[in-house]
């Protein structure tokens, strides 16, 4: 059984989630479904110790300095926190960050404008972007465009939007990620894009807790259920899962340039 990344999660979201369980529990489930890494995503910066501290006691736990761009209240970010935070060489991205018309409404230029830094902090880095975005492609691909975020891509995860904006953002030099919706029977549009994306440039995620795949729809999701994912994605390609799992973690540790595990 080839191993298989899962390239975005949120640990200690599952570990607080109702019916989750703690990090050490997922992971462990997760190598016994052939899950070999991770990457556990930032949603704000307070809770980034916290991510640190999980890459240290797990070797196959990297994480991203950044904020969600749904998250307020918080430390709002700037270049050179997120730069200092980004330092450390088990951060290997940005983001979470991007768009999001879906939850956030009004006048979002607080939300451009965070986006905007995320941008120009990988940049500085030199390391990719980890970009959500909801009900706003057209706008995250033009603020990807005006801020040169092709200099050092990233990756479109949990990508819900239509050929047209994965073949924009793969001119980028970004990847796309499938979540477990690529599983959902209502996913005929995305189904056909996950066909459509070049092996090369395709990951997949659980963005656990959330988005459990089939038959798991609606229940906590965890790290192990990627499997699910890659299994959905290599029937819709006609190929056999393991060369899904090669592709997907070959293709992981190239664009974060992580050390396999």
């Amino acid at each position: 059984m080839q191993a298989l990344v899962d390239s975005h999660c949120h640990l200690p979201l599952l570990e607080d989630f109702d019916g989750g369980v703690d990090a050490a529990t997922a992971l462990a489930r997760a190598r016994d479904a052939g899950v070999a890494a991770c990457l556990c995503v930032s949603v704000d910066l307070e809770g980034h110790r916290r991510l640190l501290e999980l890459t240290r006691t797990h070797a196959q736990v990297w994480c991203t300095a950044g904020v969600h761009p749904n998250s307020q209240g918080g430390e709002e970010p700037d270049v050179a926190r997120l730069v200092a935070l980004a330092a450390d060489p088990r951060v290997v991205a940005i983001g979470e960050t991007g768009l999001d018309y879906f939850r956030s409404r009004g006048d979002l230029g607080w939300q451009h404008r965070r986006f905007r830094t995320h941008v120009r902090a990988a940049v500085a880095l030199g390391k990719p972007l980890v970009v959500h975005s909801r009900d706003a492609r057209d706008d995250v691909i033009a603020i990807l465009r005006e801020e040169r975020a092709a200099a050092v891509g990233g990756v479109m995860h949990c990508f819900v939007d239509d050929w047209e904006t994965a073949s924009a953002a793969l001119d980028l030099g970004f990847y796309i990620s499938f979540s477990g919706i690529v599983t959902f029977r209502s996913a005929a549009a995305l189904q056909d894009v996950a066909r459509r994306v070049p092996l090369e440039r395709l990951l997949v995620e659980t963005d656990s807790p959330y988005l459990a795949p089939v038959p798991h729809r609606g229940r906590v999701n965890e790290p192990a259920y990627v499997r699910l994912v890659a299994d959905h994605v290599a029937g819709l390609r006609g190929l056999a899962t393991d060369t899904v799992a090669r592709a997907t973690s070959d293709n992981f540790y190239r664009l974060f340039n992580a050390t396999s595990t």
